[in-house]
């Protein structure tokens, strides 16, 4: 397929996602996704098909974002490239996907089981509109040339010994971080909470960790983030919630609460479901060696206004664009080398 008709592929799916009469077979996905894993509540898949359509799939934003590179017409010799996808929130491996067909290689699918329904339905709509793309899903990755593969610590060391000899990105476990200055606004401290609370906190790019300024505390916050406490409905996250919160509680551990979402001090960054780990700073300079400690750890920061260098404003944690390459490392560029 030549790089326009792959083109014009992935933006007639973009308009399929967009356009309100196709909502009944979009909502066959929700529902598939949901009774397959019930962490997929529907809001949530809603929200992540949102977000592909607007921010993977629209033409002029392809169009824009292929311009930084020299992508062939048609690819002269395309490589059989394995994608392992994860199955933390929905469709979280699309990305991948789009930059493989994109670079004009071959596709070759490991679905997670954790989600496979919408992940199927979105690739089958897509070769609907270009029956020509070259993919193909298989459950080992013997036949391949080069793999994205994005796991746990330990599965990556695995995928590191067993791909050694070739053309590999491993990702392994990442998280993402919020800093308060002490000035946010009611909506801010709200578009904060989103980027905690959405897809449950299960998604690398949420933030389960927070930096506050010495002797915070946490009550402009939690007044500005009750509107969310509908995620207490979910009878898996408040499971968790309440889980961690007796635990908390029987071990005198400090934590502050407001009912569906706990704050307690640790210099640890992965926090538990329905848990926000926290850490105060002096000042900046104190916040800045604080955040090198974890350099390759940290997926995403938020902060007001994107303030602190290479931060994103609070509430876009989860809205990342084409070129926001997941672990900062440049997944076409890396194809088009191979």
């Amino acid at each position: 397929m030549t790089l326009e008709a792959r083109i014009e592929a992935f933006g007639a799916l973009g308009r399929f996602l967009k356009d309100s009469k196709n909502q009944s077979e979009i909502e066959l996905w929700v529902d598939l996704a949901y009774h397959q894993n019930n962490w997929f509540t529907p809001e949530n898949t809603r929200s992540a098909i949102e977000a592909i359509a607007n921010y993977f799939l629209d033409e002029t934003a392809i169009r824009q974002w292929i311009g930084n590179y020299h992508i062939p017409n048609e690819n002269p010799k395309p490589q059989r490239v394995g994608l392992i996808m994860a199955g933390n929130i929905p469709a979280v491996g699309f990305h991948d996907l789009f930059c493989v067909l994109m670079s004009g290689h071959i596709c070759v699918v490991k679905l997670s089981t954790q989600d496979t329904a919408l992940m199927r339905g979105l690739i089958s709509k897509l070769l609907e509109f270009a029956p020509a793309l070259p993919i193909e899903f298989a459950e080992q990755m013997k036949n391949v040339d080069a793999l994205i593969a994005t796991g746990s610590d330990n599965t990556a060391r695995y995928f590191e010994y067993y791909f050694r000899n070739k053309p590999h990105i491993i990702r392994k476990n990442r998280s993402s971080l919020g800093i308060i200055k002490g000035d946010e606004t009611t909506e801010e401290f709200l578009a904060l909470g989103q980027d905690i609370t959405s897809y449950f906190g299960l998604g690398c790019r949420n933030v389960s960790k927070l930096y506050v300024p010495k002797g915070y505390e946490f009550i402009s916050f939690y007044d500005a983030i009750e509107p969310l406490g509908d995620i207490f409905l979910n009878h898996k996250y408040k499971n968790n919630y309440d889980y961690n919160k007796s635990i908390y509680l029987i071990n005198g551990v400090k934590h502050f609460d407001n009912g569906f979402l706990v704050a307690t001090p640790s210099e640890n960054l992965v926090s538990p479901i329905s848990v926000i780990f926290y850490e105060e700073y002096e000042n900046e300079q104190d916040l800045a060696e604080k955040l090198a400690l974890h350099e390759e750890k940290i997926q995403c920061i938020v902060a007001k206004d994107g303030w602190y260098p290479n931060s994103v404003p609070f509430g876009d944690a989860q809205c990342p664009k084409l070129a926001d390459y997941a672990d900062g490392v440049d997944t076409m560029k890396f194809l088009l080398e191979m």
